[in-house]
């Protein structure tokens, strides 16, 4: 008896582009985002984007955005919850490796953001990954080391020195739970 064969969409960037509401595109294949985030996520990703933006305000080759697109291949549309992007963003979409990014842990991400994305991030050589979960109150920090990322630290409230480009800076991670 023979199996029926599974005949899965594939879409680009172009398809994407005509998309209403939030979407990521990985593989080909569309991911709905999940309904808004709730207000903690939300604060989370503000005191974040507060945080390293004033660190990185002495600066003027790197920057912290809130979601954008992260166009990594023609099929594969990613939007972080923050990221930091060292150099000019010419485009309407990212389309070179940030220097940081960040997922917030929700029920229906934290598989795809613990094994998918990190999967691409890392692939993508990007040098840090923060995954933070709101439930649990703990941030972790993952940086590459040749080629792979390695846990530089896990805990609920720390401090941190990143380096971006020549842009070091260093974040209080206390100040997202208070």
């Amino acid at each position: 008896m023979s199996t029926a064969a599974k005949i899965l969409p594939y879409y680009t960037y172009e398809d994407y582009l005509h998309w209403e509401g939030r979407w990521e595109l990985i593989d080909g294949i569309p991911y709905a985002m999940s309904p808004l985030p709730v207000p903690k996520h939300q604060r989370i990703v503000a005191d974040l984007i507060r945080s390293f933006g004033n660190e990185l305000t002495q600066y003027e080759n790197c920057r912290v955005y809130a979601p954008l697109d992260y166009r990594v291949l023609d099929d594969t549309v990613l939007q972080p919850d923050v990221l930091i992007v060292c150099g000019e963003i010419e485009k309407k979409y990212l389309d070179f490796p940030p220097a940081l990014v960040v997922e917030i842990l929700s029920p229906c991400t934290a598989l795809k953001d613990r094994h998918t994305k990190f999967s691409i991030y890392e692939g993508q050589g990007i040098r840090y990954y923060l995954i933070i979960s709101q439930n649990t109150e703990e941030v972790e920090v993952y940086e590459i080391e040749r080629g792979a990322y390695v846990l530089r630290q896990k805990a609920h409230a720390f401090r941190h020195e990143f380096t971006f480009d020549t842009c070091p800076v260093t974040v209080d991670f206390n100040q997202i739970w208070e």
